[in-house]
């Protein structure tokens, strides 16, 4: 009984610690960018609209976004500093994308 007590309450943990960093576009940000390795940045930068993202995405139910000291990739040089933010349901998802 004691282990299903203890499984159960660490499932609503992780349920819940899901929700809140899913619950608002910026924290999605951050923890999209922690996650991929980058704990400095997703913690310190700015996070801005994109505007011009923004019209391109507009009909996708979509917002870009861009951090404003972006972390630079390790393997390409490359500065990952635009990420589209996707609205489903309650909760907030992002991605890196390539900015045009």
């Amino acid at each position: 009984m004691k282990k299903v007590k203890l499984i159960i309450s660490m499932v609503g943990i992780v349920v819940i610690l899901f929700v809140l960093l899913h619950a608002t576009p910026k924290t999605t940000l951050r923890t999209q960018v922690f996650f991929m390795g980058y704990p400095k940045a997703a913690l310190t930068s700015k996070i801005v609209d994109y505007e011009y993202q923004n019209v391109i995405l507009k009909e996708k139910d979509s917002r870009g976004y861009v951090f404003t000291e972006p972390p630079i990739e390790k393997a390409t040089q490359g500065y990952l500093d635009t990420y589209r933010v996707k609205k489903i349901g309650i909760l907030y998802f992002a991605d890196f994308i390539k900015d045009v």
